[in-house]
């Protein structure tokens, strides 16, 4: 199974990886894993006083901060997994990655802020739900 694994380097990535290391039906050399952090654009102004590298560096940096911990986790239970960033909306950027990925399950933490919360603030696991043609396993 192609799982892609959507994560923040939150308490709720650490939730998901909890969960996998729990349930051996995941966590598994039968399973190919992506590891998708998606880091949020600087605004167009910003982005046009910087030079394109040192944004890039600004995007390489926040990326490793979520993945340097999951690489860790993945090599000490001897699982091979890929990991890519992009840079833009979240929850758009995980619904078109897993489609055009071909993935067959996103994995993703759930921040659980209940139905006032997610109608009020939005949530980024709500709009995965509604866009994805991909199944979604939310832990919380």
């Amino acid at each position: 199974m192609k799982i892609l694994v959507a994560v923040d380097g939150s308490p709720y990535t650490k939730r998901a990886l909890a969960y996998l290391t729990a349930h051996d039906e995941w966590l598994g050399p039968q399973h190919q894993y992506t590891c998708l952090t998606v880091v949020p654009g600087v605004p167009p102004r910003a982005a046009a006083a910087i030079d394109r590298e040192t944004l890039r560096g600004y995007y390489d940096d926040e990326a490793e901060k979520v993945f340097k911990p999951l690489r860790t986790f993945f090599a000490k239970q001897g699982v091979k997994a890929e990991f890519v960033y992009k840079v833009g909306h979240a929850a758009d950027t995980i619904a078109s990655i897993a489609s055009k990925g071909g993935h067959d399950l996103i994995m993703m933490g759930s921040h659980g802020h209940g139905a006032l919360g997610s109608l009020v603030l939005g949530s980024v696991s709500t709009r995965v739900l509604a866009q994805s043609e991909v199944p979604v396993l939310l832990i919380r």
